[in-house]
């Protein structure tokens, strides 16, 4: 029996071995999609650098170029998922990587944009509060629902609510009304605030929308 000690032993310690969680490696997992998805935050911050710069410059160029990065921003979130569908590598760290930068990118982005421009009343910055706030709860809502949404295919069909990339249509008010030189500020019973800034209250609405299906293209 002793002569057996050494030999299960050893058994032992590389049973131990195999059932010790491996090391996550992010760089290694990394897919191709997911250097876009990066991008594509990238795109987002740059557009706060930008928006920040605007604010202590007073160069309008600033806030324009912030406002561009939002439309490039989206071109790399489309290609992220067209290339990972394309290379099937689809994958839970792409999925997180993809709302995480999506919240930058569409969500704290064009508030800073919109808070920069001038729609920064107490009222205003609520509502956009409000709206990040409706953006973050959007995509921790479809992170949660994604693989029950999903068919057999194993590709969610429909998103409920609006895609938080469609905060580009109040933001794209916003800079029209910019550029027209008249946010429209408004002054109700002594409560002031911009008339934009109601596109985002809806716009938040709608992606926290339960019963609004989209199909996903």
């Amino acid at each position: 029996m002793t002569s057996l000690a050494g030999p299960l032993s050893f058994l032992n310690v590389m049973a131990s071995e195999q059932a010790r969680p491996k090391h996550f490696s992010m760089i290694r997992t990394f897919q191709l999609a997911d250097l876009f998805t990066i991008a594509n935050g990238f795109c987002g911050m740059l557009a706060i650098f930008e928006a920040m710069t605007f604010l202590s410059t007073r160069a309008t160029r600033h806030l324009y170029l912030a406002v561009v990065l939002i439309p490039v921003a989206l071109i790399f979130d489309v290609l992220d998922g067209r290339i990972a569908r394309g290379r099937h590598a689809a994958s839970a760290l792409g999925r997180e990587l993809d709302s995480l930068a999506d919240v930058v990118s569409f969500g704290v982005a064009p508030a800073a944009i919109a808070f920069a421009a001038g729609v920064n009343t107490p009222l205003d910055q609520v509502i956009l509060l409000f709206f990040v706030g409706c953006g973050v709860s959007r995509l921790a809502r479809y992170n949660v629902t994604a693989e029950h949404l999903s068919t057999q295919t194993g590709r969610v069909e429909y998103f409920e609510g609006t895609p938080i990339p469609t905060s580009i249509v109040p933001l794209s008010v916003l800079t029209l009304a910019f550029y027209g030189g008249s946010l429209y500020r408004i002054n109700l019973l002594g409560v002031e605030w911009h008339a934009p800034v109601l596109l985002f209250l809806v716009s938040g609405s709608l992606m926290i929308s339960k019963t609004l299906r989209i199909p996903k293209p």
